[in-house]
C-alpha cells in the first residue's frame, strides 16, 4: 500500500503550527512551588498571608526619615511579598518620597520598577504585591507609562473586575503558571476602564491604623471603600516613636515589634486580628524587616500553615555590610538621599524644610 504525500500547502503548514503551539501551550508544566511553598499554589492570592516592607523605597541608616535598612532586592531575596511606596509628582517625573522630597528623595519610580524586574525576572515561580500611595493624585495613565519603560507591565494582573472579594483572586499558581504574577495596588486615581492592572486599593482592601505609638495594635477598620467582610485586609504593624512632636519609626524597640510573640508583637496582632476576623490578615506592613531574625517570616508561615526553614538566614539586623548568609549585601538605597538627621537635629531640619505641614513626617 502506498501512502499518499501530504500536500504541505500553506493553509496545512499553518494549521501543523497553530496545533503545535497549542499543544506546547497546554504542555506547560504547572508550577509546583509558588513564594517558597508548594502547599500556597493551590491557595487563592486572598487566602494568604505577605510579609510587606512599609516604605520599603525609604532606606538608608541613622535617619528619621529612613523604615529599612536594605534596598529592595535584599527585601525581596530574604522573603518580603509586598513592597510598599509612597509616590509623588516632582516636577513631572513620579518621585518615591517621605510626603516632601525635600525630607527624603528614595528616587524614581522607574529605577524602582526596574530592580523589582530585575529581581522578578530571576525568580520566576514568586508573585509579588506593589502597593502605591498615590500621594499627588497621579493619573493611572502615568503610572502605565512608566511600568511599560521598565517593562513589568508584562508581568502585571488585571484582574476580571474592579474588584474582588478575598475568595474572589485566583491561586498563586495560576498566577505564576500565567506569567501574570505582579500584583499591583494603587491607593486613588485607579481606572479599571483605562489601566486594568492598576488595582482600587480601597476597594480590594481594608487597612488597620497606622502611626502606631504604643504597643497596642488593634485590628479595627481604619480605611475603605468597600465591605470588609468580603475584603482582603492589611495590617499596619510599625511602631513610632514621637519626635519633637511628630512620629518617626522606632528601630530601638523592632526586635520586640517584629517579634512572633510578646505584647506589642507581630504575631500578637495577627491573633488578634485572625480571632476578631476570623481570617487572617492578608498583608503585614513593618519596619526593620530583619528585625528579629526572620521573626515576620516565621508570623508568615504559621499564619499560611507552612513550616518556616529558610535556606539561608536573613540580612544582619541594622544594616551591616554582610548577611549571615555569607552572601554580598549593602545597604544601598534607591538613589536614596540619606540625609542622617539625628533626632537631635531634628528640630533644625524642620527649620531647613520650613513650611512642611504638620504630618510631614508622617512615614506612611
Amino acid at each position: 500500500m502506498r501512502f499518499l504525500q501530504p500536500l504541505a500547502t500553506p493553509v496545512v503548514l499553518s494549521l501543523l503550527s497553530s496545533l503545535a503551539g497549542t499543544y506546547a501551550f497546554s504542555a506547560t508544566r504547572r508550577a509546583t512551588v509558588c513564594n517558597g511553598h508548594a502547599e500556597l499554589c493551590d491557595r487563592s492570592f486572598g487566602n494568604v498571608t505577605f510579609v510587606g516592607a512599609h516604605d520599603s523605597y525609604a532606606v538608608g541608616t541613622n535617619s528619621l526619615f529612613v523604615n529599612q535598612d536594605y534596598n529592595i532586592t535584599q527585601q525581596l531575596n530574604d522573603g518580603v511579598r509586598m513592597l510598599q511606596s509612597q509616590a509623588h509628582n516632582q516636577s513631572g517625573v513620579i518621585e518615591l518620597c517621605h510626603t516632601s522630597c525635600t525630607l527624603q528623595d528614595g528616587g524614581s519610580l522607574k529605577d524602582y520598577l526596574t530592580e523589582v524586574k530585575t529581581w522578578m525576572d530571576a525568580n520566576p515561580n514568586d508573585v509579588v504585591s506593589l502597593l502605591i500611595v498615590n500621594s499627588d493624585n497621579v493619573a493611572p495613565s502615568e503610572y502605565d507609562t512608566v511600568f511599560k519603560a521598565a517593562g513589568l507591565d508584562t508581568l502585571a494582573y488585571a484582574p476580571t473586575s474592579a474588584s474582588l472579594t478575598a475568595s474572589g483572586w485566583p491561586t498563586l499558581g495560576s498566577l505564576i503558571d500565567s506569567g501574570k504574577r505582579l500584583v499591583v495596588f494603587l491607593s486613588t486615581t485607579a481606572d479599571f476602564n483605562a489601566v486594568p492592572y492598576l488595582i482600587d486599593e480601597f476597594t480590594n482592601i481594608w487597612e488597620t491604623a497606622y502611626d502606631v505609638t504604643d504597643t497596642t495594635f488593634d485590628c479595627n477598620v481604619n480605611r475603605t471603600n468597600g465591605d470588609t467582610s468580603t475584603q482582603m485586609y492589611l495590617i499596619n504593624h510599625f511602631l513610632d516613636k514621637i519626635v519633637a512632636g511628630f512620629p518617626a519609626p522606632d528601630p530601638d524597640k523592632a526586635n520586640t515589634t517584629n517579634a512572633v510573640s510578646g505584647v506589642g508583637s507581630l504575631g500578637q496582632q495577627v491573633q488578634t486580628c485572625a480571632t476578631q476576623h476570623d481570617r487572617n490578615p492578608n498583608f503585614m506592613l513593618v519596619d526593620f524587616y530583619e528585625y528579629g531574625n526572620g521573626s515576620v517570616f516565621q508570623v508568615a508561615a504559621t499564619a499560611n500553615g507552612v513550616t518556616y526553614s529558610p535556606a539561608t538566614p536573613v540580612a544582619t539586623p541594622g544594616g551591616s555590610s554582610s548577611s549571615s548568609s555569607g552572601s554580598s549585601v549593602t545597604s544601598t538605597r534607591n538613589e536614596a538621599v540619606d540625609l542622617r538627621i539625628f533626632p537631635a537635629h531634628l528640630v533644625g531640619s524642620l527649620a531647613v524644610a520650613g513650611g512642611v505641614m504638620l504630618g510631614a513626617l508622617s512615614l506612611f
